[in-house]
């Protein structure tokens, strides 16, 4: 839905987040998010912060794990005033690492098709859930279960979606993040559940069961910028195993030009190393190269193998329109 602009920039981003992200989703940050946007005195408090550290989905989020109560906007409005401090201290330190193990729901397909074994690498890892697409079960629409697991990823389809018939063949896995949370540290992983958005019950169980799984079978996590350590890291894939490049709604908190240059590094890899391909997960226009399709509405994610539009889908796995 298209949202009327009023120039001021904290202003509107709560706005499109109440309109665009919130609404149909989770009535408690809509109603958070609405009453913000037209809140001066919120507002002006939200300012204060840096850019990056003023997206909704933070400050909502360290509200919540501060205490602040959930429900209408005029109590969370007041717990917020009597405890700033706190919470913009919270945003300063934290960032939202949101980390839907439902996503390889959208990995799959292209997973499947490409030739193994592989050596998974993700840029934005967060605590890893998004590097065990083999160690998951999947329902597309009503069609049989595809693996067994305690973890199951139900994603609803449109369009020719080459459904698997089989999991992937990974034989490395690996994941960057500025700032990696670990499944065995009690406070990051109240973190990563309080970045579930409040209503979300099942999402939220679901995340915690694939957090026994990384628990049962740790896997490489390694703090340092995508750009910086990409090199690096992918050296260590086994020379004999296909290199896969993933993101998942990572390179939207960089600039325009950081995201291009984090593009051409990884073309440059894949040209050199051979073998090599990269999938990118992110909002319609975020993924240099890749041109929005123009029909899926502002939430939605484009999906994108090497450069190439293929689908878009639900931000969080829950959906899949296959247009290639």
């Amino acid at each position: 839905m298209q949202v009327q602009q009023t120039g001021d920039v904290t202003r509107d981003w709560y706005t499109r987040f109440a309109v665009n992200e919130a609404r149909g989703q989770s009535a408690i940050y809509e109603a958070w998010a609405t009453g913000v946007a037209g809140d001066d005195e919120v507002l002006d408090l939200i300012r204060e912060l840096p850019r990056p550290k003023q997206q909704p989905n933070l400050v909502f989020a360290c509200s919540r794990l501060l205490g602040a109560p959930e429900g209408e906007y005029a109590p969370w409005r007041e717990w917020l005033l009597a405890n700033w401090p706190a919470v913009a201290d919270a945003a300063l330190q934290r960032a939202t690492q949101t980390n839907e193990p439902r996503r390889c729901a959208l990995l799959l397909p292209l997973l499947a098709a490409i030739e193994g074994p592989i050596a998974l690498l993700e840029v934005g890892a967060s605590a890893g859930l998004c590097l065990y697409p083999d160690r998951y079960a999947y329902r597309y629409d009503d069609d049989p279960v595809l693996g067994e697991s305690d973890v199951l990823l139900e994603c609803a389809t449109t369009g020719p979606v080459p459904l698997p018939d089989r999991l992937p063949e990974i034989v490395w896995r690996a994941g960057l993040d500025l700032n990696p949370l670990r499944v065995d540290d009690a406070d990051d992983m109240r973190w990563l559940e309080t970045l579930v958005w409040p209503e979300q019950v099942e999402r939220r169980e679901r995340i915690r069961r694939a957090i026994e799984l990384a628990r049962r079978e740790p896997v490489r996590l390694v703090a340092g910028d995508g750009r910086e350590r990409l090199r690096e890291v992918a050296a260590d894939a086994p020379d004999d195993a296909t290199l896969v490049v993933f993101h998942a709604g990572t390179i939207v908190y960089l600039g325009r030009d950081e995201r291009a240059a984090f593009a051409d590094d990884v073309c440059s890899l894949a040209a050199e190393r051979g073998r090599t391909h990269w999938i990118s997960i992110e909002g319609q226009g975020v993924t240099p190269g890749v041109q929005p399709d123009g029909t899926g509405g502002s939430s939605t994610f484009a999906l994108a193998l090497d450069g190439d539009l293929v689908a878009l889908a639900g931000p969080h796995g829950q959906s899949l329109d296959w247009l290639a």
